[in-house]
């Protein structure tokens, strides 16, 4: 999902406090840490960012390690009751310090940079779990997080289950002759349709899918003209499903002009999932991939 933009005076805030940390560290001579490539030096705190990552931990059975999560990090539920230290993209150092982690387990992409320096400068050991929305990165995040945690056995397990069920998803729409053209719609506020493009958690689940993203001339989410969402001719429209009645969401979307004009449109051909199930490329992506390729092919699937 995207970031809300800070206003003014509170990125003049943050800058400040980052400022003033960086300071009162240097003072105090404290010297900067390493960014971590194998097991962590002292795993008996750590904070996870990101809902993947997060996710994994629970799933390697490592939970009792975990003293903190990011605002992303929802599943499963027990880990809502874990201190919520911010948006994985809007860090405050002040957060994450102010409950004594001895390690970070990040997913790439985690931030601000200038919070991070802060934390490094703090002496807390990173591990940066790289990301890039394919079925291969699902399993190397298992693996890198099984090593910092030092339970490589039980991440070699977990990934190979994963990887399998990989397999068997994609053996599910290899004989798929006609791929669905889908659009992913992030919001339609006022009318205004932000869809995904390339090098997105979205259009990387709808490759693993089957189908093909009805977007491709730009990377990232960017708001669609009426002419663009009419050329690019969906047959299907994936939205995040936020929970409660969404019905009425549906009758908006129908009720755009260029979206009715579309194939997807005129079949009223919507598909609403849960969002961090959908696009959290962590453990349940398999089965969250086979239920979305039902929800697109049905009858068509495994023939």
């Amino acid at each position: 999902m995207l970031a809300k933009r800070q206003s003014k005076p509170a990125r003049l805030h943050l800058a400040a406090s980052l400022a003033g940390l960086m300071a009162l560290l240097s003072a105090q001579g404290v010297a900067s840490a390493e960014e971590v490539t194998g097991r962590l030096p002292d795993a008996a705190r750590v904070v996870s960012i990101g809902d993947s990552i997060t996710e994994i931990v629970y799933a390697l059975g490592e939970e009792g390690h975990l003293v903190g999560r990011d605002q992303t990090s929802t599943y499963p539920e027990a880990a809502q009751k874990l201190p919520n230290v911010g948006y994985m993209r809007a860090l405050s150092p002040e957060g994450v310090l102010s409950i004594n982690p001895t390690a970070i387990i990040a997913v790439e992409g985690s931030g601000p940079k200038e919070t991070i320096d802060v934390l490094k400068k703090a002496s807390i050991p990173f591990v940066f779990v790289p990301e890039d929305y394919t079925g291969k990165s699902i399993s190397a995040k298992i693996r890198v997080v099984g090593t910092a945690l030092g339970v490589d056995d039980k991440a070699e397990k977990l990934a190979s289950q994963v990887e399998k069920d990989l397999q068997a998803a994609e053996d599910a729409t290899k004989n798929i002759k006609n791929r669905k053209r889908i659009l992913f719609v992030l919001s339609a506020q006022g009318g205004k349709i932000m869809a995904s493009g390339t090098k997105t958690a979205a259009n990387g689940i709808i490759a693993l899918a089957g189908a093909d993203n009805a977007i491709t001339e730009y990377p990232g989410y960017k708001p669609l003209t009426d002419e663009a969402i009419i050329t690019a001719k969906p047959d299907v429209i994936l939205v995040m499903d936020r929970g409660g009645d969404h019905s009425s969401d549906n009758a908006d979307l129908l009720a755009n002009a260029a979206i009715a004009a579309t194939p997807a449109g005129k079949d009223k051909k919507i598909i609403r999932m849960s969002g961090q199930y959908l696009l959290g490329f962590g453990p349940r992506a398999p089965k969250a991939i086979h239920e979305l390729a039902e929800a697109i092919y049905g009858n068509e699937l495994g023939k």
